[in-house]
């Protein structure tokens, strides 16, 4: 992947979030849908190539599994979020928060997968995952209304560290691909069953969790704005 300049990484371009919203909505037009074991977008190519390369480049720290995994909740304390300052920090950051505030986003979104996301709050975590992480199967089902897992891959030989797809909690089915700048998106419900079994990490695997939550999500400090979304 090439490198940009500092410069260029907080330029104008970056901050500007109409490239990456019409990344995403072409995308997201374009996504395979697959219904089984539940339905599920795969998206390719969501971002422009120099957004791809800007978050690939942020800053933060990568933290210390400290021998436990299984939940991301057991390390609230070292996760990342495109929260208000970060947005402000770093130009990437707010300009893929802003387009998945903006209502042509939330429309879109609405109308491809029948998302009941209106009035819901974006969340916007950052994550690491080094060797040794593991998550057991779960289906965000609850105040969690969209999620989009977003894959980074900007490191050699992780093409196998994609999300892991169940039928059931005990039920393994497939694992989508860990390919740069591509996605898998789904709409929790209770069967929306996935996970990351235990394998190993080369590098660090990065990517970023996109949800829509709803109001009862308590932990207000982790969210992009503080006003809910809005459709166009």
């Amino acid at each position: 992947m090439d490198q940009l300049s500092p410069a260029r990484v907080s330029g104008s371009l970056l901050s500007d979030s109409r490239a990456v919203r019409g990344g995403f909505i072409d995308s997201l037009k374009a996504a395979q849908v697959t219904e089984a074991p539940y339905r599920h977008w795969a998206l390719a190519d969501m971002f422009p190539a120099d957004v791809v390369a800007a978050l690939s480049q942020l800053p933060f720290p990568v933290p210390d599994l400290e021998g436990v995994s299984g939940a991301r909740e057991l390390h609230n304390n070292t996760r990342c979020y495109f929260d208000p300052e970060n947005n402000a920090l770093h130009p990437v950051c707010g300009a893929v928060a802003e387009a998945f505030q903006d209502p042509v986003t939330v429309g879109a979104i609405m109308d491809a997968t029948g998302a009941a996301i209106e009035d819901c709050f974006l969340r916007i975590e950052y994550a690491q995952d080094i060797d040794g992480f593991w998550l057991k199967p779960h289906t965000d089902l609850g105040v969690k209304k969209l999620t989009l897992l977003y894959y980074l891959a900007d490191e050699p030989g992780q093409d196998e560290l994609g999300t892991d797809i169940y039928a059931d909690a005990d039920t393994w089915t497939k694992r989508s691909a860990f390919s740069p700048n591509t996605a898998m998106m789904f709409v929790p419900s209770n069967n929306t069953w996935h996970g990351f079994e235990p394998r190993a990490i080369k590098g660090v695997r990065r990517s970023v969790i996109i949800n829509y939550v709803t109001d009862e999500w308590r932990a207000r400090e982790q969210l992009a704005y503080p006003t809910p979304v809005r459709r166009a």
